[in-house]
């Protein structure tokens, strides 16, 4: 997969095949389309006008959808021999050199990189466009047996040198409902945001276990997701899963969580 967030053009195309299509461009191109009323982001004429020009230029079969991210404006895959497309609305009003830089930066061409730059200025252009953010959820650290501010502050330090930036707090009430997992804790890119289960926060539940999955969830921020040659993303790298093991209480907190997963889903149910 690449991609392109705000402002910021980016890609794996060393790691992507090279593919040999004609420079589409050169062909006569199809009449520009009729100017339409003002419509809604997602009006399907303009989805449809847009993955016609796309399409065009691609000479390939295109799966195209329209977002309201606010990070990451474009990306792409490929899924069974369809290029699957992922741009945001403000694209829809694309003029037909923009369209053009779309179709070079998914199609691994070799204008790729001058393509991220017409994107790149493109998105700042239209930066109206980016719905704003929500107001920032408030979090609660603190809790009847362990306070996470103090853990989170104290692996910082020993551990990150200070460099982690992140809002944590414990996770809202559990949905009542059997399950045979439990996600432990969780990281939000987008807002930088930790939450951790409210079911760990009981007398019974050692403190090493809770600091192991705080210092798990914190390394998300340390190693960046990566994607592979195949356009798949990974959130557990090998540099996260090497730094994961150097903690001291690795072993013994994943060990105690398996023991105790029936424990913690029945405590679950009964919150």
């Amino acid at each position: 997969m690449a991609y392109i967030g705000r402002g910021m053009a980016r890609s794996s195309s060393q790691r992507l095949a090279q593919l040999d299509l004609p420079l589409l461009s050169r062909a006569p191109l199809p009449p520009a389309p009729r100017e339409r009323p003002a419509a809604a982001p997602w009006d399907p004429l303009r989805v449809q006008d847009l993955r016609e020009r796309l399409a065009y230029r691609l000479g390939e079969s295109l799966r195209l959808e329209i977002h309201d991210n606010r990070s990451t404006m474009i990306s792409y895959r490929r899924e069974r021999g369809t290029l699957a497309l992922r741009v945001h609305h403000m694209f829809l009003s694309a003029d037909e050199r923009t369209t053009q830089a779309l179709a070079d930066f998914a199609s691994a061409r070799r204008q790729r990189q001058q393509a991220g730059r017409l994107l790149d200025a493109y998105i700042r252009r239209n930066q109206v466009d980016i719905r704003p953010p929500r107001p920032m959820e408030r979090l609660d650290p603190h809790g009847r047996v362990h306070d996470l501010d103090v853990i989170y502050r104290e692996l910082n330090a020993r551990y990150f040198e200070g460099t982690i930036d992140a809002r944590i707090g414990w996770g809202r009430a559990p949905l009542r409902r059997r399950r045979r997992t439990i996600k432990m804790g969780v990281y939000y890119h987008d807002t930088q945001t930790i939450r951790i289960h409210p079911a760990l926060d009981h007398p019974s539940v050692p403190a090493y276990v809770v600091e192991f999955i705080v210092y798990h969830e914190m390394l998300h921020q340390a190693c960046p997701t990566e994607t592979t040659a195949s356009g798949q993303k990974r959130i557990h790298t090998q540099a996260f899963r090497a730094r994961e093991r150097r903690h001291p209480d690795h072993d013994r907190a994943l060990a105690w969580e398996k023991e105790h997963l029936a424990q913690l889903l029945s405590r679950r149910r009964m919150s």
